[in-house]
């Protein structure tokens, strides 16, 4: 699980990412994408879940952010599937509930390649500032797709979408950070393959 650079350059994006799993870099993790609120979700990302990351994103915002945090999702689960190589030794699975005060949410994944997104969550407003609350529910698909791992999320409860986004991110770095656990040994699988 060594450091790990992908990139994605299209005609609506530029999309540079550095992720190192072991969190070598978390100190310095810089994240600037153009998105003022996801640079704070990512930032929560990085910090919880302890995965050192680095993102540079330049996407067509005047058009508006969806391009941008899609293609985000698409390389920083690229990434993550190339760090994680055949999935030997690591708990696999994982799962967090995390509130963010009057809201609560849970996370739970397996990294095993069989790509699958659930997603259970209603915002009381359609927008964070200027950050349009769908888009979450698109970063999150593209992540878990391209990733190749199954994510499942839902919100419970919550009255402040910003609350409830941010509950959700955290979730998902304490489940991140229990399915990246070390552990002894071949693939957590009877099959003996992921």
């Amino acid at each position: 699980m060594d450091l790990v650079e992908q990139k994605r350059i299209t005609l609506e994006t530029r999309i540079e990412v550095k992720l190192d799993l072991s969190g070598n870099f978390i100190d310095e993790s810089i994240i600037k994408t153009g998105i003022g609120f996801l640079d704070h979700m990512l930032e929560l990302l990085s910090y919880h879940s302890g995965i050192g990351l680095n993102i540079s994103a330049q996407g067509d915002l005047e058009v508006d952010f969806h391009h941008t945090v899609e293609d985000i999702g698409i390389v920083l689960g690229e990434a993550l599937d190339t760090a994680l190589k055949n999935r030997q030794g690591i708990a696999r699975y994982g799962e967090a509930i995390i509130p963010m005060e009057e809201a609560l949410s849970l996370v739970a994944i397996d990294l095993a390649k069989r790509p699958y997104f659930h997603y259970q969550v209603k915002f009381p407003t359609e927008k964070i500032g200027e950050f349009d609350t769908e888009l979450i529910e698109e970063f999150l698909k593209a992540l878990a797709m391209n990733g190749k791992f199954t994510l499942h999320v839902i919100n419970f409860y919550g009255k402040n979408s910003h609350h409830i986004a941010e509950s959700i991110f955290k979730a998902l770095a304490y489940a991140l950070k229990r399915a990246l656990k070390k552990t002894e040994g071949e693939v957590l699988s009877t099959k003996g393959v992921l």
